[in-house]
């Protein structure tokens, strides 16, 4: 009974510690968007590299290893990657373990993943970088800027038709009362005159009696 209770306990033991010592892997991807030529800076959103940190720097869907810093043995560096696309051209922040890609290409665009693994730890963050060239902004510029002003115009018109909405039934009001009355009238102007050929006819017929 006594191992028994002991082999649970220990059992409790082992899950605590992988839930405080396991992976954080966070599941959101966040998106990036960069004019073709400009600069981007992908943060890891740390405030400093601890002494035992080691942060890796990993692009596309393999995974290549693109920049590495780990405090603990001095090691930092940057690679080329895949094919040398980024030969030059990556800068990495040794005190907050960012990555800037300066002079970027339709080629850069892809995932960013990186790792910051201690003694205690790891957690991961992902990047969607999109790169845009100049064409393909001033389109969607332009896109944007003709959505808003197809919105507005749209709203305006909506205006319009509901002030004249409101204002109809008024006019029908208005108009419909000298109509109404004028019938009322010609009623009235006929009555009369049947009365008067009823009296002649009757008058006719009191002489062919005589």
């Amino acid at each position: 009974m006594f191992k028994a209770k002991t082999f649970v306990s220990s059992w409790l033991c082992v899950c605590c510690l992988a839930g405080v010592f396991g992976d954080t892997d966070t599941d959101s991807v966040k998106p990036v968007s960069v004019t073709e030529g400009g600069s981007v800076t992908l943060n890891p959103s740390l405030s400093e590299i601890q002494k035992d940190d080691d942060i890796l720097w990993k692009f596309g869907h393999n995974r290549s290893l693109i920049a590495k810093i780990n405090r603990h043995t001095g090691v930092s560096f940057t690679h080329d990657g895949p094919d040398g696309r980024f030969r030059d051209r990556l800068k990495l922040d040794n005190q907050t373990g960012s990555l800037t890609i300066t002079n970027i290409t339709n080629t850069d665009s892809g995932l960013y993943e990186v790792s910051i693994s201690n003694s205690s730890s790891q957690t991961k963050y992902r990047f969607n970088v999109t790169v845009y060239d100049s064409v393909s902004l001033k389109v969607l510029i332009s896109a944007a800027a003709a959505g808003s002003l197809l919105i507005v115009s749209a709203v305006g018109i909506f205006c319009i038709y509901k002030k004249c909405r409101e204002t109809d039934p008024e006019e029908e009001i208005t108009y419909a009362e000298p109509k109404f009355y004028k019938r009322n009238t010609q009623k009235a102007e006929v009555k009369p005159e049947d009365k008067t050929v009823y009296a002649h006819i009757k008058r006719n017929t009191a002489q062919t009696a005589l």
